[in-house]
C-alpha cells in the first residue's frame, strides 16, 4: 500500500470555543503544538505519499517558519506542503485536496485538533478504502442517545445505531474532486461538518473504521486538560 494514499489536515479553524489569541492547534501541549502530534505520525508513515495541511491565511507564515525551520528534515520538506483554508471547513479540505501533486489515488482527511491519531486506525482507513470504498472513524455511542427540542425529550434513539463520527474520513482523490466539481455548478443547501456528509448527500457508501476515545477531538479548555495529561 506503499505511497497509494495522502493525507490533507484541516488547521484553518481558530478554535473559538477553546477562547485565548491563538488558534487552538497551535497551542503548545506536552512540549510542542498541537497540529505536530497529527503532523508528525502521518509524516512518518511510508503508505502516506503526501501531506498537505490548509491554515488560516493570518498564520500561513508561522506555520511555514515552524515546519519549514532550518533543521527541518529533507523528508519533511520533500513530502509536505501549506495551503491556505477556505472559509468553512470542507473549503479548507478543497483547497488541500487540489493541492495533491503526489499521484496517490486516495486521501484520508484529519483534524489537527485530534492528536492522538495511531498509525494503527490509519493503517485500517487504508485497508478499507482499498478493499470497500470511502470510509470514516467513528466510535460507538456509549451513553443513552435523545432528541430533544425546545429543552424537552422527544424521542429515545437506539444507540446501538448511533456512531459518534471522528477523523480521519477518506475517499478517492479522483471522486472527491468530481463531488467538489458538481457542488461548484449547483450549491449545497447546507453547509457540510464533514466528508462523509458530502459523500453522503450525493448517494456514495461510506463505510465505519472503528475509533476511540484517544482520538477525540480538542474543543475547550476542559479538553486541553485532560489531553495534556496524555501528552505526559
Amino acid at each position: 500500500m506503499k505511497g497509494r494514499f495522502a493525507a490533507v489536515l484541516p488547521a484553518g479553524g481558530l478554535g473559538k470555543r477553546m477562547g485565548g489569541n491563538i488558534p487552538k492547534q497551535l497551542m503548545v501541549l506536552g512540549g510542542k503544538p498541537v497540529y505536530r502530534y497529527s503532523l508528525e505520525t502521518f509524516l512518518s508513515m511510508d503508505e502516506i505519499a503526501e501531506v498537505v495541511m490548509a491554515v488560516p491565511a493570518d498564520w500561513k507564515d508561522h506555520f511555514e517558519k515552524e515546519i519549514f525551520s532550518d533543521n527541518a528534515s529533507d523528508k519533511i520538506r520533500a513530502k509536505m506542503k501549506i495551503v491556505v483554508g477556505g472559509a468553512e471547513r470542507w473549503q479548507s479540505v478543497e483547497n488541500g485536496v487540489n493541492a495533491l501533486t503526489s499521484g496517490a489515488e486516495y486521501v484520508l482527511v484529519h483534524d489537527v485538533a485530534r492528536p492522538f491519531i495511531s498509525k494503527e486506525i490509519i493503517l485500517d482507513v487504508c485497508k478499507t478504502l482499498v478493499e470497500k470504498g470511502s470510509c470514516l472513524v467513528a466510535k460507538p455511542a456509549v451513553d443513552t442517545i435523545k432528541i430533544a427540542k425546545d429543552g424537552r425529550v422527544q424521542q429515545t434513539i437506539d444507540r446501538n445505531t448511533v456512531w459518534m463520527a471522528q477523523t480521519p474520513q477518506a475517499a478517492s482523490i479522483a471522486l472527491l474532486k468530481k463531488l467538489y466539481g458538481r457542488i461548484a455548478a449547483e450549491p449545497l443547501n447546507f453547509t457540510p461538518t464533514d466528508e462523509a456528509s458530502i459523500l453522503e448527500y450525493f448517494g456514495e457508501p461510506v463505510y465505519i473504521v472503528k475509533g476511540n476515545t484517544l482520538n477525540d477531538k480538542l474543543t475547550t479548555p476542559e479538553d486541553f486538560e485532560i489531553f495534556a495529561s496524555r501528552a505526559r
